[in-house]
């Protein structure tokens, strides 16, 4: 059970397809054209562990501002391009990393093949991104709406035309806001190339439907080893889009965890205020920055069980709690005393980790400490 084998490309200094790490990309929402604004973005953006990120290029002065932007940007930069082909052109001038095109929109397919040259030239990849939003009118007719096979049928138009004059240094998107329908896209995208995919469940909404809409689409192919990037679209601070794409590759064992609280949903077991034990330990533990599995459990049925196999964890009930460290009970505390003591032993035990090395930004993906296995990724049977 392996992950879909793919070509793999470059963008930048970020590996992507086949056995590199899945990236985590995301957008800014700044006006290009703002060269400040857009840069402090990306900054805050590469700070939340975004791998790749795109700008929008809808206008000549969001152009202007390219290659200041490519110049002075941490992670790579991919420039987003819709109707007017010649931006692409000038985006691969001022030093992109990368170009995005949707099919459909440059209507000219001459223009097309001359982006792909300029790219091949320069050893820049392009996405072909289709969207069930802008697909073209005989695509819609064909095929009766924006289903899968009109979504992917409109992809492999586009990437055909820069095969054509010799152009493989692609990526492709097939989304919809749909989950369901788009996981059949890339189901069916994925079994007629060895193209990089990358993922996303396009205008997913804002967060409260958006984070389960992409969890699930973006999951479900990532569970069968398919996607090799991906991107979180929420109407929200771009960063929230970062935060959810690591959490949805943690969750899968695609990324070493940081910090990972597990805590009960709480029932008529629990004999302590779980909600509010588990909320405290969150907020006090917010600034770990290692990989590292805190267990909150409240009560004796699977709360030993649960807090034994966490890096740190607590048993609590009956107003006291066992406190385990690696598997082990270190000492039993009254329930007031249950944050700070859980505290204490997270905070020791990162020390501990830092100085092994797997503390920082970067150095949290070097291992996985808690003691459940990662999931093996596989395709479909």
């Amino acid at each position: 059970m392996e992950r879909r084998k793919t070509r793999q490309l470059r963008v930048g200094s970020v590996a992507v397809g086949s056995d590199a790490p899945v990236s985590v990309q995301s957008m800014c929402i700044t006006k290009t054209a703002d060269v400040n604004a857009t840069l402090q973005q990306i900054a805050a953006l590469a700070a939340s562990g975004c791998d790749i990120v795109r700008v929008a290029v809808p206008d000549r002065d969001d152009v202007e501002a390219l290659p200041a932007i490519a110049a002075k940007s941490t992670i790579p930069v991919i420039a987003d391009i819709h109707f007017q082909w010649k931006y692409a052109i000038a985006a691969l001038e001022a030093g992109c990393q990368g170009i995005r095109i949707n099919p459909g929109n440059i209507r000219k397919h001459d223009k097309v093949a001359v982006i792909g040259r300029e790219a091949a030239a320069r050893g820049v990849p392009i996405r072909v991104g289709a969207n069930a939003g802008s697909l073209e009118p005989d695509m819609l007719a064909k095929h009766g709406g924006p289903t899968p096979e009109a979504i992917v049928e409109q992809a492999m138009n586009e990437v055909r035309l820069l095969e054509d004059v010799g152009f493989g240094d692609i990526k492709i998107s097939v989304k919809h806001n749909d989950p369901a329908t788009m996981i059949e896209a890339y189901r069916l995208i994925a079994s007629r190339c060895d193209y990089p995919l990358h993922l996303g469940v396009t205008e997913a909404g804002t967060p409260s439907k958006g984070i389960i809409k992409s969890s699930v689409g973006i999951g479900a192919l990532l569970a069968e080893g398919i996607g090799d990037t991906i991107r979180v679209s929420l109407t929200a601070d771009p960063v929230e889009e970062v935060k959810t794409g690591i959490a949805i590759l943690e969750s899968l064992g695609l990324r070493a965890r940081t910090f990972d609280l597990v805590a009960c949903p709480s029932c008529g077991r629990a004999e302590v205020d779980v909600f509010a034990l588990a909320s405290a330990v969150e907020e006090r533990l917010r600034d770990i920055d290692v990989p590292m599995r805190v267990a909150v459990m409240g009560c004796v049925v699977n709360g030993p069980g649960e807090a034994r196999e966490a890096d740190v964890g607590v048993a609590a009930g009956k107003e006291k709690g066992q406190i385990f460290v690696r598997g082990a009970v270190v000492r039993t505390v009254p329930e007031d005393a249950i944050v700070e003591e859980l505290a204490a032993e997270a905070e020791k035990l990162a020390v501990q980790l830092r100085a092994e090395g797997l503390g920082g930004a970067g150095g949290a993906h070097v291992a996985r400490i808690g003691a459940r296995p990662t999931l093996q990724v596989g395709r479909k049977p």
